[in-house]
């Protein structure tokens, strides 16, 4: 359990913090967070813990690959926990925003979708010995959307004072740059997906 599998590890830990604290129905065991009027903006103190929460298992993303490259340290266990917990973290949120009315269905079925398209990808490519690399437009994805997510748990604010909806607008760019990457994965790899079918029907003639 290296550094970089140890931050992961983390993130996890963190996903598991924010999901309890965004759905545990705390009136029921008389706790209650306190709201507070920014200008016009009525907000609740739990989605900005819940937004700090977010924010450091983000940052713990970037750390631990970059660390993991720098020390030589990339194993299989830190690959897949890596994206088990990226998925963990990003899609659990969007799922439970959406639910309560923060995030349109639209963008979370689209990325969610496409994250599911893109791991069936590189699953086939991983039972053929294959290693499918990060796309850029992929970590632009990734970054459009980890900030949207930020801003939207902080109510948008302080854009939402001048009538900026950034964190939506930011989300849109996400799925704009999840359906590219989506598709530049498939091009990039269809010769893998396929690979299989070309063998056999080589063979039939």
């Amino acid at each position: 359990m290296n550094l970089a599998n140890k931050l992961t590890m983390f993130r996890m830990f963190l996903t598991v913090c924010l999901i309890v604290l965004l759905l545990f129905p705390f009136y029921l065991v008389n706790i209650e967070f306190p709201k507070v009027l920014i200008s016009t903006v009525t907000v609740d103190i739990k989605y900005f813990i819940a937004a700090g929460i977010f924010a450091v298992a983000s940052i713990t993303d970037a750390l631990d690959g970059y660390i993991a490259r720098k020390n030589n340290i990339v194993t299989n266990f830190g690959k897949m926990t890596d994206a088990i917990a990226d998925k963990m973290l990003v899609n659990s949120t969007l799922i439970i925003l959406t639910a309560q009315g923060f995030v349109s269905p639209v963008i979370t079925v689209i990325i969610v979708m496409r994250d599911t398209v893109v791991d069936t990808i590189k699953m086939i490519a991983g039972s053929k010995g294959k290693v499918i690399a990060a796309i850029k437009t992929g970590k632009i994805k990734t970054t459009f959307l980890m900030l949207g997510i930020v801003l939207t748990l902080c109510y948008n604010l302080p854009f939402e004072v001048f009538g900026y909806d950034v964190a939506n607008f930011l989300l849109v760019l996400a799925v704009i740059f999840s359906v590219v990457s989506g598709v530049e994965y498939y091009n990039q790899n269809k010769d893998i997906i396929f690979e299989e079918d070309k063998k056999e029907s080589k063979s039939k003639k």
